[in-house]
This record gives structure tokens, C-alpha cells and sequence, in this order.
């Protein structure tokens, strides 16, 4: 249940950030595809690209990670 609300929660604050998964690649330094399958749950998402995200969206790694509904 976590990871569907991890990968769920990634695609959510890319969203309510109004960016594009191109943007969030650029963001991480990786390729959009990549970061495509880290929103679809396909691959597992790197812990430093997780304190990456937390960081740029200002949100605990616990929300991001849908432990806690408190961002």
C-alpha cells in the first residue's frame, strides 16, 4: 500500500507543481523516461532522488513516501 502511495504522491506534486516529467527529469539529472517509470511504480525511485524531490516540493521524505498525510 506505501508504494502505491509513494509513486501516487510523485505524480500528484508533480502535478500541483504544474511541471512536466521532462522538468522533473531535468530536476534529477536523469532521462524523462526514467523518471516515468519511477511515477508508474515500475523502478524504485533512489533514495538520494527521493531527498532530492522532498527538497524541491518542501515536503517530508515521510509524506513522500505516504507514511505520514503532513507534508
Amino acid at each position: 500500500m506505501i508504494r502505491i502511495m509513494y509513486f501516487q504522491r510523485i505524480s500528484d506534486l508533480r502535478l500541483d507543481h504544474h511541471l512536466t516529467q521532462q522538468e522533473v527529469a531535468d530536476i534529477l539529472t536523469c532521462k524523462r523516461e526514467v523518471y516515468r517509470r519511477y511515477e508508474k511504480g515500475i523502478r524504485e525511485i533512489s533514495v538520494s532522488y527521493a531527498i532530492t524531490l522532498a527538497k524541491y516540493y518542501h515536503v517530508s521524505l515521510d509524506y513522500l513516501l505516504g507514511l505520514s498525510d503532513e507534508k
